[in-house]
């Protein structure tokens, strides 16, 4: 049965790594849905696997991706594996890869997110999970979908952070891993609603980190957790 699964991903010019990876993107742009990051088809995912980028199709729920939808571009975005239309978010995806030594992005509408990118240029430190993400979170001004003025826009508010808001649309997170990617959609997701709960109570102001508590925390935060684990 192995061999035959092997000789069936060969036919299809997929590998078992881009076959394993795709797998793993799938279940994390369903966890994008399941988690409430977005509705519908909204956001979009990517691995790289090599000088290939898995990314999901345009306009498919991800409840109906099977292994044989495999979606994939090289950096210049050609595509050499699958026959679906990638997301027409490629441009930012691409960006992020060529600029940085990112393996995997998440991209999503989050509500919460999204409401703090349309009232500040930067996500004020409400919590000290912003070192993780390089620094203050800053929010990309606002460009059409798709364009690659939004990618360039994108890439000004990442240098030297691993996240950012976009505005009027979302956010952008990447990592060197698939988990590490969503972990850091997520951590922003719910650094922007504890703001918008904090600055919600009449009649008092959040408390807010300095530049150098948050790069104390980033620095001890580089160290947590178990190796080999991430």
């Amino acid at each position: 049965m192995a061999e035959e699964q092997r000789d069936s991903r060969d036919v299809r010019g997929v590998g078992a790594e881009e076959a394993d990876a795709w797998g793993e993107l799938v279940d994390t742009a369903r966890r994008t849905v399941s988690d409430g990051l977005v509705v519908g088809t909204s956001g979009n995912v990517s691995v790289r696997v090599a000088d290939t980028v898995l990314v999901t199709p345009s306009g498919v729920p991800y409840d109906r991706l099977a292994p044989d939808d495999v979606t994939g571009v090289d950096l210049d975005g050609r595509q050499v594996l699958g026959s679906l239309v990638p997301t027409s978010e490629l441009p930012m995806h691409l960006a992020v890869y060529r600029s940085t030594d990112a393996r995997a992005v998440v991209h999503t509408h989050a509500v919460h997110a999204t409401a703090v990118s349309t009232l500040v240029s930067e996500l004020p430190a409400i919590h000290y999970m912003t070192g993780a993400l390089g620094g203050a979170v800053r929010v990309a001004p606002y460009a059409t979908y798709g364009t690659d003025e939004l990618a360039e826009n994108m890439l000004h508010a990442l240098a030297d952070r691993s996240a950012c808001l976009l505005q009027n649309h979302g956010t952008i997170a990447y990592g060197s891993t698939l988990s590490q990617a969503y972990d850091r959609t997520a951590q922003l997701e719910w650094m922007c609603h504890l703001w918008l709960t904090a600055r919600a109570v009449p009649g008092l102001t959040p408390n807010l980190l300095t530049e150098e508590q948050v790069a104390e925390a980033g620095e001890r935060l580089r160290g947590y957790g178990q190796r080999g684990l991430r």
